[in-house]
Parts: C-alpha cells; sequence; structure tokens
C-alpha cells in the first residue's frame, strides 16, 4: 500500500490538526483567513465540486485572479483528488479555450472580473458543463462542508496542471504531483530563503504561474506562515508599495521587468524596509538593476532561474553569496550540468545548454509524448536555456538556444546586449533579434523601451544612434546592434518573459 500524502492536508489541515489553527494564512484587502478559516473554505469549495460530480483525476480549470478563492480552489480541488488546471486570467477567451479544451475539463472556475471572456471562450471549450463564478460563490461552495478526510492519494499522485510560458508559442500543460509542492518547499525555501512560521510572503508573480504558486502557497503554507495577496493585474510599482507599506511583507518576490519599474519609480527609501529578502525569476536580472535597487532601497535581490517544468527555482544566488548578473549557484537538492549538442559536460566559461535534475520535476506534458520524451532525458530536464559556468561556480544566462545568433561566424547572446543596453541610464527595458540586413546577412536588431518615453530628450532616431555608440563602446563590433526600434512596450508572457519571436514576425 502506498504511504497518504495529499499536498493540501500537508499545507492547510495539518496545521489546524496540530493547533495552529489560529495563525493568520492570508490577507487580502484588508480581510484575515486564518488557517482554520482557509480549512472550512477548502472543504467548502470540495463539497461544491463532488455535488457538480467532479471525480478524483479530472481536471478542473482555473480562470481567477490571487485571492482567497483561488487559494480554496486549487487546494480544494487536490483535496477530493482532482487535478486543477491554471490559466492566465488575463488571457483573452479564445486563449483560455485552446488551453482548456486541450485539457479536456468540464468544470471552470472562475473570477467574475473576467467573466467577459466567457462568451468567447464557451464556444470552442464544448467539453465545459458547469461554470462556476465568484459572485457566485455561496451557492458553489456548499454551507454543509465536506466533513470527510482529503482523498486518498500519495506522493506520486496526479496533482495539478501549469501551463508553460509561451516565450516561443503555443503553452503546453505541464503535469505535476502532489509531492513536487513539497520538494521545492524543501529545497529553495528551506535552503536558500529559509522561511519561517514569522515570515509573511508577498510576490508580485501570480499564482497561476508556477513561480507565484511556490511564493503565495507553498513557501507560507509549510511552515504555517502567511501570504499577502493582491488580485489587482495588472500591478504598478505605486499599488506594490502601498500594499507593502500596509503590510509589513518580509519576503518580496517579483520578476526583473517589474524590479525595473520599480527603481524608476521615484519611491521613497524606506519603501522595502520589512523586506529581508528579495528574490527575481523568469528572466536575467541585469546587473544594473540589481545595483541600483540596492542603492535605492538597501534590499539585496537573490536572482535564480526556474521553470514550469521544474516547478521552482534550481539555480540562485543566496544571502551572502551573491553575484549581480549570474543565476547564483545549484540550489540543495538540485543537480546542473551545462553540455555541447554532443552532451559532454562544458568546462569553466564554455557555454552550453542547461541540464538540470531534482524531485520536483514534472512527469511530463498532457499529450505531447514527442515533446515530453525531447525534454525530459531519463532524471534530467532540458531547460533550453544556454549558460556559462565561472571560475567560482556561479552560472550565468546567455539565451535561449533558439534564441542565441550566429553573426560572422561568432555566437552573440541576445542577453549580454541587452544587459548593455539597460546599463544606459535613458534605458528601462531591451529585447534583440537577429534580421537579416538587405545583404541577407544576420544582424542584432535591439528594440528599446525609454524610461521616460514622453520626456526622451532626442527623436526616436538620435536615440538609437546614441545607444548603438554607448554598444559600440562595451561589445565587440559583430555584436553591436545595427538598428535600434524606440517601442512602447515589449511583447511579454504573463511572468514578463520577453516573447523574441513576436519581434521576429513582420510587421502588417
Amino acid at each position: 500500500m502506498h504511504e497518504f500524502f495529499n499536498a493540501t492536508d500537508w499545507l492547510v489541515e495539518r496545521h489546524v490538526r496540530e493547533g495552529r489553527g489560529d495563525r493568520i494564512a492570508i490577507r487580502c484587502e484588508g480581510t484575515t483567513t486564518t488557517y482554520a478559516d482557509l480549512l472550512e473554505e477548502i472543504k467548502a469549495v470540495a463539497s461544491g465540486l463532488r455535488a457538480l460530480g467532479v471525480r478524483p483525476e479530472e481536471r478542473v480549470a482555473m480562470v481567477m485572479l490571487d485571492s482567497v478563492q483561488f487559494v480554496a480552489t486549487f487546494l480544494g480541488a487536490m483535496r477530493i483528488g482532482a487535478v486543477p488546471v491554471l490559466t492566465n486570467p488575463l488571457l483573452p477567451g479564445r486563449d483560455l479555450a485552446v488551453i482548456i479544451a486541450d485539457a479536456r475539463a468540464r468544470i471552470l472556475v472562475i473570477s467574475s472580473e473576467r467573466a467577459g471572456s466567457l462568451e468567447t471562450l464557451l464556444p470552442d471549450a464544448p467539453e465545459i458543463q458547469h461554470v462556476v463564478r465568484t459572485d457566485e460563490w455561496d451557492s458553489f461552495a456548499q454551507s454543509t462542508t465536506d466533513q470527510s478526510d482529503a482523498y486518498d492519494t500519495w506522493e506520486e499522485s496526479p496533482g495539478f496542471w501549469l501551463c508553460t510560458s509561451g516565450t516561443t508559442g503555443r503553452p503546453k500543460l505541464a503535469m505535476h504531483r502532489h509531492v513536487d509542492l513539497k520538494v521545492t518547499s524543501d529545497t529553495f525555501a528551506t535552503n536558500v530563503l529559509g522561511v519561517t512560521k514569522d515570515d509573511r510572503c508577498y510576490s508580485v508573480g501570480p499564482m497561476f504561474h508556477a513561480y507565484g504558486l511556490g511564493n503565495s502557497i507553498t513557501f507560507p503554507f509549510a511552515v504555517g506562515a502567511s501570504v499577502v495577496l493582491v488580485p489587482t493585474r495588472p500591478p504598478t510599482p505605486a499599488m506594490v508599495a502601498q500594499t507593502i507599506a500596509k503590510e509589513k511583507p518580509t519576503l518580496f518576490f517579483c520578476i526583473p521587468t517589474f524590479y525595473a519599474a520599480l527603481v524608476n519609480a521615484d519611491l521613497p527609501s524606506d519603501a522595502f524596509a520589512s523586506v529581508r529578502l528579495a528574490c527575481s525569476a523568469a528572466e536575467s536580472l541585469p546587473a544594473e538593476t540589481f545595483n541600483r535597487f540596492r542603492e535605492l532601497f538597501g534590499v539585496t535581490i537573490l536572482d535564480g532561474i526556474g521553470s514550469t517544468e521544474m516547478l521552482h527555482v534550481y539555480l540562485s544566488n543566496k544571502p551572502g553569496m551573491v553575484k549581480a548578473g549570474t543565476s547564483g549557484v545549484p540550489v540543495p537538492g538540485y543537480d546542473i550540468r551545462v553540455v555541447d549538442d554532443e552532451g559532454s559536460e562544458c568546462g569553466v566559461d564554455m557555454p552550453g545548454k542547461l541540464r538540470v535534475r531534482g524531485d520536483s520535476a514534472a512527469t511530463g506534458y498532457w499529450c505531447r509524448s514527442k515533446t515530453t520524451r525531447e525534454t525530459f532525458r531519463g532524471d534530467w530536464t532540458l531547460t533550453g536555456d544556454l549558460y556559462v559556468r565561472d571560475g567560482e561556480g556561479f552560472y550565468q544566462y546567455l539565451g535561449r538556444a533558439d534564441d542565441m545568433l550566429r553573426i560572422g561566424g561568432e555566437w552573440v547572446s541576445p542577453a549580454e546586449v541587452e544587459g548593455v543596453l539597460i546599463s544606459h541610464p535613458e534605458v528601462l527595458e531591451a529585447a534583440v533579434i537577429g534580421s537579416p540586413d538587405d545583404e541577407g546577412i544576420l544582424r542584432p536588431v535591439a528594440f528599446v523601451i525609454p524610461v521616460d518615453q514622453d520626456q526622451t530628450a532626442l527623436p526616436a532616431a538620435a536615440f538609437g544612434d546614441l545607444l548603438i555608440q554607448y554598444c559600440r563602446e562595451q561589445l565587440a563590433g559583430y555584436k553591436r546592434p545595427r538598428q535600434v526600434h524606440i517601442v512602447p512596450d515589449l511583447p511579454k508572457t504573463a511572468t514578463g518573459k520577453i516573447q523574441r519571436f513576436r519581434l521576429r514576425q513582420p510587421t502588417e
């Protein structure tokens, strides 16, 4: 017989069972939810799902903003052995329909704020039989809550599905087990962050994504700590600063593009006074942003890298062991290799493709057998990222393998060129791709967002020339952008990753 393990029992119910039910689990829009309160919400959702005929291992689609209801739905589904499928609630209905139809979900739970997407969602997701809106919550979450024990799952049982971020196109559904949540707590949360029951977590990264899911559910609930949830999307620097001033979180989780917005938002120097550690993931954090944040607010950002497939961060800088511009060192519990095209391990300062091994790896992609075999090779997961390891053991991100540019017979990392552009005081964000010139030769081309788009002193063409000259002083000739396009924004995934494939598409 398998030993019982249900993630909901481990994250919430054991705290109530062991006398910690009165501890604060969630602070959301001025409302406090204790662990005992949360357990009742979870049981109510479990009852509601059972009343709709949801069976173990059946998918429950979620189109939800961060909220107590999100947490209760995610954990309520897992409590009865069902499989919550997390989606980006800000996607248009037609895009959500593709994901939900792919998952073959019968039940959809949606935040009322996003109910407008149902008109275009439902026609293309024909297997949906029941839609639960959060403004109809009382009729769904049964008043006579489920008092039975959590469903008899075990560590290997199907737990939840996450959408990959879609940096190269259509997202896939990565399948995770119940125990994968515990693994990320035992590794990154324990060995890097040192999360305790006295911490209060606040994540700008939303819970539908692997990074935010760990920050806002797994890490605080694993130790009986609390989390601050803010349903408003998208966030603004002013809103984040107000939330920190009011809720005083000790752990702050964000992404590089939003850190860049924070350092340019004219916030007071004590805006992050309560924060003992700040974390970054999703994309590589430029050294310039790291340094400016620490100078402005006195807080060191621990930059790292993770993935939907591995559920959370597996490479990270650590307290007292930080090197700006790098993704840090392997998180205890994970093995890292940088290999060449033949799979042989690369030496120090030799770039190669990153592979990771750890117990939080997904079991595969739903109905994507070919892609599953290409990505998961035995114990190792192929990340698709290019990295180089220096003599001190720190790993530096060079870009996605399919984003690297072959210029004049030499390899160019877009991330390196972007880092130089972002170091210019007038540049907020940058993205670099390869584009053929008039003679058909591939050249680096940059897309840049100025810090102040309304008050840039120079015209766009002159500003572009200025940046090209700036790069000429810091980069080899073949790496220097031949064109600079000044743009108001960059195409990104919900977690802030730049979708370079969209920049390469011809404009209409």
